[in-house]
């Protein structure tokens, strides 16, 4: 079998630093002989095409990118949203930084389809007039630009982001590619862009946390207009940039007409039975308690102590964390993953014929065709 000449040995050192992996690692990752893989490094043309592409693969590189000359570009390479993450987080763990990668990847997909078919993505996002520095002022217009009423979830606020241009992306629970692990202290990142945003929810296993979080990403969109990656401690921050999204969020997820709906006579004395007086309001709005506790705390309704008092007996509590599950619905967890919206295109594209089928398959987490097939009846509604 032939053998690919002219590696460069540079790049692959570069992506080895930048993914915090050795060479070992990645031929055992790709199923190559290490001696094998240590012969390419020293400058033997010894790699075939298909071992070169799994290599590539493995990096989410073009092959190109490894037969290039020269020493890599990180400004060519990486976008401004990347390198603003990262600046922001230099101890990024190499498996988020692919993901972000990912991410992008995945929008410029989505906006080259759009193209395509013949759709604009300029003006795609177009947020309404907002007064700087003021996030209850902004979570009011945002409530009614993205016509939030009645009951909640976070589908129908991920479905109402969505409808104002922003893609939404939520990871799923599986080991994979498109997994935050459980350990890891990141909970969503947004990637601003003027014309197609994207933001990324965590998975996790209250719905109210991803909601919340769906709505700080939004802040950071529509306050700072520049790209976030957010870690379980900038929920509670209290200064900054970090401190508006917050309370954005909490402004526009329990608006002040929920908020004096609420009956100060029915607090129970015990923390622990907080759950249960706010129940209603929870269900209504999709949100945690905490997030009511604090906007009341906000509001000078809840003292420091009655707050911490919660907080503390919250944190005791054991979290369940659903271990395994079944993929009987593989289908439908595209849709999951990358919106609606997303998925549409995708499908819409190869309705067209402007893609094929194996590259439908591979834009949609590599569903196998039959489970393709499964999804565009249930995108149909069929």
């Amino acid at each position: 079998m032939e053998r690919i000449q002219s590696i460069n040995q540079t790049r692959v050192r570069w992506c080895c630093e930048e993914r915090g992996v050795t060479p070992k690692e990645i031929a055992d990752a790709v199923n190559i002989p290490e001696a094998t893989f240590d012969r390419m490094m020293a400058g033997e043309n010894i790699l075939t095409f298909h071992q070169l592409q799994h290599v590539a693969q493995f990096f989410n590189r073009g092959v190109l990118f490894f037969l290039e000359e020269g020493p890599v570009n990180e400004d060519q390479i990486h976008s401004i949203q990347f390198r603003t993450i990262t600046n922001q987080s230099p101890s990024l763990d190499a498996k988020t930084k692919a993901l972000i990668e990912r991410v992008e990847q995945q929008r410029a997909v989505y906006v080259g389809l759009r193209e395509d078919m013949g759709e604009t993505n300029q003006g795609l996002f177009t947020p309404p007039a907002l007064p700087n520095n003021n996030p209850k002022t902004v979570a009011e217009i945002a409530r009614d630009w993205l016509k939030i009423s009645g009951q909640a979830s976070f589908e129908s606020y991920r479905q109402a982001v969505e409808s104002c241009g922003i893609l939404v992306f939520r990871t799923n629970g599986y080991n994979g590619e498109w997994q935050i692990d459980k350990e890891n202290p990141v909970i969503g990142f947004s990637l601003f862009d003027r014309d197609c945003p994207v933001i990324v929810v965590k998975k996790q296993t209250y719905e109210s946390r991803q909601t919340f979080t769906l709505m700080h990403e939004l802040g950071h969109i529509l306050m700072h207009h520049s790209s976030f990656v957010d870690q379980e401690d900038d929920l509670e921050s209290g200064k900054g940039n970090e401190h508006e999204a917050n309370a954005f969020a909490g402004y526009l997820l329990v608006p002040d007409s929920f908020l004096a709906t609420i009956d100060d006579r029915q607090k129970p004395t015990d923390a622990a039975r907080y759950d249960e007086w706010l129940k209603a309001f929870r269900k209504l709005l999709g949100v945690s308690t905490e997030v009511i506790l604090r906007r009341l705390l906000d509001a000078h309704r809840l003292s420091s102590s009655e707050y911490t008092a919660y907080r503390q007996w919250i944190s005791q509590r054991p979290i369940s964390h659903t271990e395994g599950g079944t993929r009987m619905y593989r289908y439908r967890e595209p849709k999951h993953i990358f919106g609606e919206p997303y998925v549409r295109i995708v499908l819409d594209a190869l309705s067209a014929k402007q893609i094929s089928l194996a590259k439908a398959s591979t834009y949609l987490d590599n569903l196998k065709i039959k489970d393709l097939h499964q999804l565009e009846h249930h995108i149909a509604g069929l």
